[in-house]
């Protein structure tokens, strides 16, 4: 393990320059103090690592040293074969490259490493969007992918939720987010931090010849994670009390989302017939009614009495229409 370590490390200094013990030690996942062991092993190895104290300093590599124990073990070509997205890359304008990058990569690899990659094709397939769900028709998305490459602001005309449902922003572009094949757009709007947009409600877009640099402290991967908490977090308005069938628990369990699912899962169970009491966290009495009769006659609201009331005169009016 430790000598796949110092690989990563020569690696990392050879692809990205000066970097400091930290970061190092955050990119490999260890310790400080595992970092100058490694660094010292590399530098007794005659390897010409050299470091500089100061704000800006950090370890880096002789101007002009390069390594060439760059070869890709069999794990690592899966993994590049397995990650390679062509219906996402063709929607953002890079299909042909990621191909001609595939081929590429398929001819540099031995023979062995080859049969290996294509089985990859053969037995994996990634399909983003979710079920009952087609993906987003996003025609701007390669424009606006190209904005985020050059770091060029974009004029765009956006339908939004809410009155005024038409504005016109301009935006610098920051990053892209495919989530359960829906495109977003994080961009700074000129407010006090980036916000996200939904691509395919973008309907008009105008690239702009203006440059930006982004926030030096931005990071995509950690704003989307702090994003999707804070809508789960504004997502459940209050609480319904159910009693549910060991059919319907089953039918949740494919149906339902995550949190209504633990709820139900936590529920007190009815002896005899297996039927469960759980309160449950709900949006708003509308979306919880479209949700609970999908499971049918194996679900009952007890309350609140709103809920229990519209489920009720449905019901009936399915029983006037079936009758």
């Amino acid at each position: 393990m430790r000598a796949d370590r110092l690989v990563s490390l020569l690696l990392l200094l050879q692809n990205r320059g000066r970097m400091t013990a930290a970061e190092l030690a955050s990119e490999l996942q260890v310790s400080v103090r595992t970092v100058y062991r490694d660094i010292e092993a590399l530098t007794a190895a005659g390897v010409p690592v050299y470091g500089e104290a100061g704000h800006d300093g950090g370890y880096a590599l002789v101007d002009g040293y390069r390594t060439r124990l760059t070869g890709l073990t069999a794990d690592e070509a899966e993994a590049l074969f397995l990650a390679g997205l062509p219906g996402p890359a063709a929607e953002l304008g890079l299909g042909s490259v990621l191909t001609a990058a595939e081929l590429k990569l398929e001819a540099a690899l031995p023979a062995q490493l080859r049969r290996q990659a294509r089985r990859i094709r053969e037995r994996f397939h990634l399909d983003a969007p979710g079920w009952y769900r087609e993906a987003d028709e996003a025609p701007h998305l390669p424009t606006v992918a190209a904005a985020v490459w050059q770091r060029r602001a974009i004029l765009v005309r956006y339908r939004r939720w809410h009155a005024p449902q038409i504005v016109e922003r301009r935006l610098e572009p920051y990053g892209i987010v495919l989530k359960a094949g829906r495109w977003y757009l994080v961009a700074h709007a000129g407010g006090d931090a980036p916000r996200t947009y939904r691509i395919n409600h973008i309907l008009h877009l105008q690239p702009l010849d203006e440059e930006f640099t982004p926030s030096p402290d931005f990071d995509l991967a950690a704003y989307w994670r702090a994003h999707t908490e804070h809508l789960q977090e504004r997502l459940w308005q209050g609480c319904a009390q159910i009693r549910i069938s060991p059919a319907g628990v089953e039918r949740l369990r494919e149906l339902g989302a995550p949190a209504v699912i633990d709820a139900v899962e936590a529920g007190e169970e009815e002896h005899p017939g297996g039927w469960r009491r759980a309160l449950i966290p709900i949006e708003s009495p509308t979306h919880t009614e479209g949700e609970l009769l999908r499971l049918g006659a194996d679900v009952e609201v007890l309350n609140p009495p709103e809920l229990r009331q519209r489920m009720a005169t449905t019901a009936q009016g399915l029983a006037r229409l079936y009758s």
